[in-house]
């Protein structure tokens, strides 16, 4: 069997710098990459840790990605934000102004909440069950 991760997925955003002070700042991920590419583009990579995919933020140039923005998934929650300690970033994300659709419920995998960032995308935000 092929050694396979998936190590990139993209956003579409409507401005760079909005939607990395956003993921930077707000959510506490890291900036991997900001490199020019010319014709006003960039080359935006965001990482939430060490581990796990990046997300290339992508700035929307046409009418069907600018539609896109905030609704990538088609209203379904579309990205899985895992954490080591629910209730230290929960609370840290709330003093922030992140928007939480719900309380956080536990579930039989986990501690989980569902938010939506910047754009209203939809998010899990959730600690897993440790095993073992």
């Amino acid at each position: 069997m092929a050694n396979r991760s998936l190590f990139q997925v993209t956003l579409v955003v409507d401005d760079y710098d909005r939607a990395k002070a956003y993921y930077c700042d707000v959510l506490g991920f890291d900036l991997v990459e900001d490199k020019p590419m010319g014709e006003g583009k960039r080359w935006v990579i965001v990482r939430p840790g060490k581990e796990g995919a990046a997300i290339v933020l992508a700035k929307a140039t046409t009418d069907a990605q600018t539609t896109a923005i905030g609704n990538q998934t088609g209203g379904r929650v579309g990205f899985f934000l895992a954490t080591d300690d629910f209730s230290r970033d929960h609370k840290s994300f709330l003093e922030k102004g992140v928007k939480f659709r719900e309380q956080p419920r536990t579930m039989p995998y986990g501690t989980v909440a569902v938010f939506e960032d910047l754009y209203g995308n939809t998010w899990d935000f959730i600690e897993p069950v440790k095993s073992g």
